[in-house]
């Protein structure tokens, strides 16, 4: 059921003769786009790749190896790289190879996007500061 503006239920204001106020901004995101952000939101919708995701971006260096990751889990190397990947292919993760560890640290452009759908103000104040 449609509710207007004053929060009556729309088929109230109809028998009155009134129809549903305009204004609604539909200003949709681009379906890729959507997709994108829905891929990073379900990247992160995790309690253990929530857990990465602090560590890493608290880690005083701005990164962490895997294997590190690992011990501080109290998870096998194989899972947290199985999580590491679905973050870094979301775009919230970078990745870079030294010798036989990875080492991930925080995607900024790929956190300011997230940042930005829930709470657009936040990332305009940001990027103008």
């Amino acid at each position: 059921m449609a509710i207007s503006e004053l929060g009556t239920p729309s088929g109230a204001d109809e028998a009155q003769g009134e129809t549903c106020t305009p204004g609604l901004a539909c200003l949709l995101i681009e379906r890729d786009e959507a997709e994108r952000l829905a891929a990073m939101l379900k990247a992160i919708a995790d309690p253990t790749r929530l857990q990465i995701f602090r560590i890493i971006e608290r880690a005083p260096s701005g990164e962490a190896c895997v294997c590190d990751l690992a011990d501080c889990l109290g998870f096998r190397q194989p899972t947290v790289s199985h999580h590491l990947k679905i973050m870094t292919e979301a775009g919230l993760l970078n990745r870079e190879r030294r010798g036989t560890w990875a080492w991930y640290s925080l995607d900024h452009d790929g956190v300011n996007r997230v940042r930005a759908i829930l709470d657009p103000s936040a990332v305009a104040v940001s990027a103008t500061a």
